[in-house]
């Protein structure tokens, strides 16, 4: 049951199984609440954080997945995924600077990945033609 905050039913991993449920199942923004409570609740956990990044991205709060997926990279700079998301993520927020500054750290440092390499092309595109 919900305590008096309003905290929803179970712990912490119960929350975050639900999100990813919520996000697999196409509600990203419910699933982006459930997870940001989850956060709150144990802010080191990566794993968290980057299910609400992914969840705050699917739901087109770009800004919000920015500052998730950012705060990933502070804590570990060679995270490809998250400079992959933040790239993303500031393409469609019309940050195409920076999109492409970490959409190229995340080719640099996963070539293999095409989808990297895509994205990046396609945000240099966007840039040189002068469209947001």
């Amino acid at each position: 049951m919900a305590d008096e905050e309003g905290a929803p039913e179970g712990d912490v991993y119960e929350w975050y199984q639900r999100g990813l449920r919520l996000l697999a199942g196409g509600d990203p923004a419910a699933a982006a609440t459930l997870l940001s409570r989850a956060v709150a609740a144990e802010p080191g956990s990566r794993s968290l954080l980057e299910a609400l990044a992914r969840a705050q991205f699917d739901a087109g709060r770009y800004d919000e997945a920015i500052g998730s997926f950012s705060r990933l990279i502070r804590g570990n700079p060679a995270d490809d995924y998250a400079q992959f998301g933040l790239g993303l993520a500031a393409s469609r927020a019309g940050d195409l600077d920076l999109a492409a500054e970490h959409l190229a750290l995340a080719v640099a440092m996963r070539p293999d990945v095409g989808d990297y390499a895509r994205a990046l092309r396609r945000v240099r595109a966007r840039r040189s033609s002068g469209s947001a």
